[in-house]
C-alpha cells in the first residue's frame, strides 16, 4: 500500500551529493459523480484517483484531460489543484503525485480501460477502509468539503 505501519522505517536509497532527484510525475483527478468518488484499481490491488503519467512538454491540465478520457471514456473540466506529494511506490521507485479537482462536463456511463482492474464509485464514508494511499484520501476529503458534500 506505500503506507509504513505506526513506528517503522524504511531506508531508501538517497542520490548522489548535489544530484537533483528524477522520478515520474503522476497527475490524478478527483471526481464525484452523484455524490460518489470514482476510483479505479491497479495492479497492485490499490484503489487510486484516475489520472497518469505527465509526458515530456505536456500541460498537467491537459494531460489530466486527456488520461480521464481514456480511462473513464468521459469529458471533465479541471477545476484546481489539491495536492502534491511524493510517494514512494515501491522501494527506490518514487512517483510525484499531483492531484487537481475535476467537474464532468457530461453525463455518460463511466467506462473501465484496459489498465485497471476494477472501476468503482464509493461515498465519502467508504473511502476510510479502502485501501489507498493516504494522499488520495486527502485529496478526496479537500475536493468534497470544496463541493460542499
Amino acid at each position: 500500500m506505500g503506507e509504513q505501519p505506526t513506528g517503522a522505517s524504511v531506508e531508501y536509497p538517497k542520490p548522489p551529493a548535489g544530484s537533483s532527484p528524477v522520478w515520474p510525475v503522476s497527475i490524478k483527478g478527483v471526481l464525484f459523480v452523484e455524490g460518489q468518488v470514482v476510483l479505479l484499481k491497479n495492479e497492485r490491488d490499490e484503489w487510486e484517483l484516475p489520472g497518469g503519467r505527465l509526458e515530456a512538454g505536456e500541460e498537467p491540465d491537459l494531460c489530466l484531460i486527456r488520461e480521464i478520457t481514456e480511462e473513464l471514456g468521459i469529458a471533465v473540466r479541471v477545476a484546481g489543484l489539491l495536492d502534491c506529494w511524493r510517494y514512494p511506490v515501491l522501494p527506490a521507485r518514487e512517483v510525484l503525485i499531483v492531484t487537481y479537482g475535476l467537474q464532468p462536463l457530461e453525463q455518460a456511463e463511466l467506462q473501465l480501460s484496459h489498465e485497471h482492474k476494477a472501476l468503482g464509485r464509493f461515498s465519502i464514508d467508504e473511502i476510510a477502509a479502502l485501501r489507498m494511499p493516504e494522499g488520495y484520501r486527502r485529496s478526496i476529503h479537500d475536493w468534497a468539503a470544496q463541493l460542499g458534500f
